[in-house]
């Protein structure tokens, strides 16, 4: 059987617990994607083709920029674009390993 990871934050103040839900780059990359809703019971394995452009994966890179390891957003983005590679999509239509290399320039924040 296969599970699914999320990360979730949980902040207790005053005894009282709040819990949130922390996404994960996969997750944004795919949401960046803006596929159509599908049927998780129904449609298993699903490969996504879709395109992204650079800037959403700087804008993914901005966002889990404090969760990352790197220590310079140009190795956040490296990172995002190895997800990209994962998921199987494409960023301004060329493959993530390509844009990787360091033919693109990044702000440095």
């Amino acid at each position: 059987m296969y599970h699914q990871c999320i990360t979730v934050k949980l902040t207790v103040q005053n005894r009282q617990a709040k819990v949130s839900v922390v996404p994960s780059s996969a997750a944004l990359v795919i949401k960046a994607l803006k596929e159509p809703e599908r049927d998780r019971k129904k449609t298993k394995n699903i490969k996504h083709n879709g395109n992204i452009s650079i800037d959403d994966v700087i804008e993914i890179a901005k966002v889990m920029r404090n969760r990352s390891m790197a220590m310079e957003l140009a190795g956040t983005v490296k990172e995002i674009l190895g997800t990209c590679v994962s998921v199987g999509c494409t960023v301004d239509g060329r493959n993530p390993k390509d844009i990787a290399d360091g033919d693109v320039e990044i702000p440095l924040d």
